[in-house]
C-alpha cells in the first residue's frame, strides 16, 4: 500500500473512537473524570484536565503525524511563548551550580527576546546572541564559551527572513557537545514544509496560533521533542503549571489542521506572486552595496541571498514576507493609510487572512530602539503575511495605499507604476499572465522568470 501523504494524514482523525459514532472528535469540556474503581484506577487514562483530556490527546496524535513522531512526544500548551518557557524551565534552566548559558539568534520573535531578557536580568541565564544565518561567526562564538546549556534557533527569522543552515549547525553543535540542547522554533514554516527534527534538533516548538490553526481565533503552541523521555520532563512542568491547552482549543486546532494544507498553498502562492511584484513592478529592489536602499525580503525570491540553501531543507518558502520602502515616514504613511481595506493592520500571521504591520512600531517595538540599531534592523521595514484571498485583490489594496503614502504612481491609465521615492518604472503586472504551480514556482524560479512580462524603463 502506498504511503498516505502528510495532507490526508492530517484529514483523517482515525484513532478517535467514539461509542456513538461520531465522524468528528468530540470536545470533552470536563474538568474532571470519574474513575472506574478505586482498586483500579490505574487503568483511567484521565482524571482532571490539568493533567490531560481526551481532546487534548487527538491533537496530540496529530500533531505526531506532522512530524512523523508518536504522540508521546507532543505536547499541546496553551501558547507558544508558554511552549518556550516550559522547555527551558524543564530542561535549561535546571542548573544548580551555575548559570546556564543560551546562544541565540539576533533576530528573534519580540516575545522570545522579551522572555530571553527577562531571564537574564534576574541571573536565570546567560543569553548571548549572534547572527546564526553566520556560520562562522555561530561556530567562533560557541567555541570561546566554557559551556553552552542551550542553542535557540529560528529560521527564517521574522521578520528579516535571514536562514540559518539548521542542518549543518545542529550537527556542529552535536558533534561539539551532545548534552547541549538545541531547540528550535518552527513556526515560521510549521511541520508542514520543515521536520528539524529529521537533522539531530532536540526539540520543536510552534505557535500553533499561526499556521497550524490558521484563523486566530485560539492562542495555543506545541512541543515536539526527540525522544519520549524528554517529552515526559516537559509535561511534568506543563502538568505542575496547568499549561496545558484548553479542550476547546484542541478542538479547534484539530479542525483548523485539516485545512493547513490548503492553506498553506495558497498562501505561499499569494507571497510569492506579491514578492515578484514588489521586486520587479514596485521598485523595491535591493541595490548591491547600498546600506538603506529599499528591498524585498522574501526566502522564496531567487535575489534572496540564501534561496539556495532555503530550498535545501525545507519544501516551501513559506508566507512571510517584508519589504523597505526607503523611508522611515513613508512606511509609516503606508501602514497607517485608510486605503487599505483587505490587509489587516494586526500583528501576527500565519491566518487565513492577509496581515500588514511595522515591526519597529508594533510586534519588535518592546526591543530597545538601540539595540535594534546595533542588529541592522530597518526601521522602515514593512512586513507582509500572506492569506488565502485573490491575489490581485491583494495587489491592488496594497498598491492604492502605496498611492496614498505618496510612494507610487500610477501612469499611462493604470499600465505603468513609478516609485516615487527611487525612480523606478515598470509595468503593472496585476492580474497578468498565467499563475505557476507554487511548489514549481518555487523550486524551478525558471518559470517565473520566463512568465514575467516586467517591462523596465530608464529612469526618468
Amino acid at each position: 500500500m502506498s504511503q498516505q501523504s502528510l495532507q490526508t494524514k492530517l484529514v483523517s482523525v482515525v484513532q478517535h473512537v467514539d461509542q456513538h459514532g461520531s465522524s468528528v472528535p468530540p470536545i470533552y469540556q470536563s474538568t474532571t473524570f470519574k474513575i472506574g474503581s478505586l482498586e483500579d484506577d490505574a487503568s483511567q487514562p484521565y482524571d482532571y484536565t490539568r493533567s490531560g483530556n481526551p481532546t487534548r490527546t487527538v491533537v496530540q496524535h496529530q500533531i505526531g503525524k506532522l512530524y512523523d513522531v508518536d504522540a508521546a512526544q507532543v505536547l499541546a500548551v496553551s501558547s507558544g511563548m508558554t511552549a518556550l518557557d516550559v522547555i527551558l524551565r524543564a530542561l535549561v534552566l535546571t542548573h544548580k551550580s551555575r548559570v546556564p548559558t543560551i546562544i541565540a539568534g539576533d533576530d528573534l520573535y519580540g516575545g522570545t527576546q522579551r522572555l530571553l531578557t527577562h531571564l537574564e536580568s534576574r541571573n536565570h541565564a546567560r543569553v548571548l546572541h549572534v547572527d546564526t544565518a553566520n556560520y562562522d561567526a555561530f561556530v567562533e562564538l560557541f567555541k570561546q564559551q566554557e559551556h553552552v546549556d542551550c542553542v535557540l534557533l529560528e529560521s527564517p527569522t521574522n521578520p528579516l527572513l535571514k536562514v540559518a543552515d539548521l542542518p549543518r549547525l545542529t550537527h556542529f553543535i552535536k558533534s561539539s557537545n551532545d548534552a547541549c540542547l538545541v531547540a528550535i522554533d518552527n513556526t515560521m514554516m510549521s511541520g508542514m514544509l520543515c521536520n528539524p527534527l529529521k537533522f539531530q534538533c532536540d526539540v520543536v516548538y510552534e505557535s500553533a496560533t499561526k499556521y497550524l490553526n490558521g484563523h486566530h481565533d485560539i492562542m495555543a503552541g506545541i512541543v515536539v521533542t526527540r525522544t519520549p523521555k524528554m517529552a515526559q520532563e516537559i509535561y511534568f512542568m506543563v502538568n505542575s503549571t496547568g499549561s496545558g491547552l484548553s479542550p476547546f482549543d484542541s478542538w479547534l486546532l484539530v479542525r483548523g489542521l485539516k485545512t493547513l494544507g490548503v492553506r498553506l498553498y495558497q498562501q505561499q502562492h499569494n507571497a510569492m506572486v506579491l514578492s515578484h511584484w514588489l521586486e520587479n513592478s514596485c521598485g523595491f529592489v535591493d541595490k548591491k552595496g547600498v546600506k538603506g536602499s529599499p528591498r524585498t525580503r522574501f526566502v522564496g525570491l531567487k535575489s534572496h541571498p540564501q534561496f539556495e540553501l532555503h530550498k535545501s531543507f525545507n519544501s516551501g518558502p513559506g508566507a512571510v514576507l517584508s519589504f523597505e520602502t526607503g523611508s522611515y515616514e513613508h512606511s509609516r504613511r503606508l501602514v497607517s493609510s485608510r486605503k487599505i481595506k483587505i490587509w489587516a493592520v494586526t500583528v501576527s500571521f500565519g491566518c487565513v487572512n492577509s496581515l500588514i504591520s511595522m515591526p519597529c512600531k508594533m510586534s519588535h517595538a518592546a526591543i530597545d530602539p538601540a539595540l535594534r540599531q546595533e542588529r541592522d534592523f530597518p526601521e522602515d521595514l514593512v512586513r507582509l503575511c500572506c492569506g488565502i484571498e485573490n491575489i490581485a485583490d491583494l495587489q491592488n489594496d496594497l498598491l492604492e495605499a502605496m498611492i496614498d503614502a505618496d510612494i507610487i504612481e500610477l501612469r499611462d491609465e493604470g499600465k505603468t507604476i513609478y516609485n516615487k521615492l527611487n525612480g523606478h518604472i515598470a509595468t503593472n503586472t496585476v492580474g497578468q499572465g498565467k499563475l505557476p504551480n507554487i511548489y514549481e514556482e518555487f523550486f524551478s524560479q525558471d518559470l517565473v522568470e520566463r512568465g514575467s512580462i516586467l517591462t523596465s524603463r530608464a529612469k526618468l
